[in-house]
This record gives C-alpha cells, structure tokens and sequence, in this order.
C-alpha cells in the first residue's frame, strides 16, 4: 500500500470511497438521500478541486494496485497551531488492514511537522466507529455541536488530541 498527497486525478476515486463509506456506515444515521446530497455537497469536483489548491490542505490517498482504497482531508492553522481532520474514509472492502491507521498516521506526521501541536477530528456522534477510531489514539471528546447535511440536522463530535 501507497499514501501519497492526492491529485486532481484522484477526485474521482476519493467521491467514490466517500459515497460508498457514507452509504455503509451511515444508513442507521442518514437518509439515503441526506447522504447522497452530503457526498455531492462535501465531495463535489470543484470544491474537492478547491481543497487541492488551498495552501493549508492536506489530502492523501492510499493506494494498493493503482486503486484509491482511502483518504484523509485536514486543513491546518499555523497561527492557532491547529488541525483539524475533517475527514477520514477507507472503502469498507479494505477495513480492518491498517489503512486508516496509516491515513492517520501520515496525515499526523505532515500536520506536525508545519508545526500543529493539536489535531481536532469532526466525527458525527452517532458513528461509534469513527469516534472508537480516533479514541484509540487517545482523541478526547472535547464538544458536541448540531450540523446539517444535505438539510437534515445531526450531531457532531470534536475530538482532540495533543501531539506537541
């Protein structure tokens, strides 16, 4: 398995990895179409194009046989020393191979070596998977907030960790 930073020749890959995620892990959260309207609203090509150009974006993708497996979307804050994970996503064929602990860890590394000395994880509260996932780091529940996704109001976790 490869990470590597992601490319506009992954744009398609990474929306494909999110929907087929979001359609597994969230049927039991989100309507179904909640769920497409967040993937075409968070995933969409320009604004996953966007994120690519930011300067304070980092996107990798893992990698096996020239096939995107996954992904992790942060920004960082250099002033507030700040990161924040908004997003991490392994295709459910490739759970449980070390994929997002890979994800996590790489996209840790570049955070803090722009200097972050705190990463934060958006995870929504009713995902005990994603929450567990950050919690065996040692991420903390630091807040919960209402959001909304493609129109229906949910709960989201931010979780934190210390990595000075």
């Amino acid at each position: 398995m490869n990470i590597r930073d992601a490319t506009t020749d992954d744009i398609n890959d990474i929306r494909q990895v999110a929907e087929t995620s979001w359609d597994g892990d969230y049927p039991d959260i989100l309507s179904r179409e909640t769920i497409h309207e967040g993937v075409d609203e968070w995933y969409s090509p320009d604004q996953l194009r966007d994120s690519l150009a930011w300067a304070h974006t980092v996107i990798l993708v893992a990698e096996r046989d020239d096939a995107v497996i996954g992904f992790v979307h942060a920004v960082f804050d250099r002033e507030s020393t700040t990161g924040d994970i908004l997003r991490l996503y392994v295709h459910p064929d490739h759970r449980g191979e070390g994929v997002g602990r890979r994800l996590f860890e790489a996209v840790r590394d570049e955070l803090t070596a722009v200097g972050v000395a705190q990463l934060r994880a958006m995870v929504l509260a009713e995902n005990d998977v994603g929450n567990g996932f950050y919690q065996s780091f040692g991420f903390e529940l630091s807040d919960t907030e209402d959001i909304t996704i493609g129109g229906e109001r949910c709960q989201e976790n931010t979780l934190v960790l210390s990595v000075d």
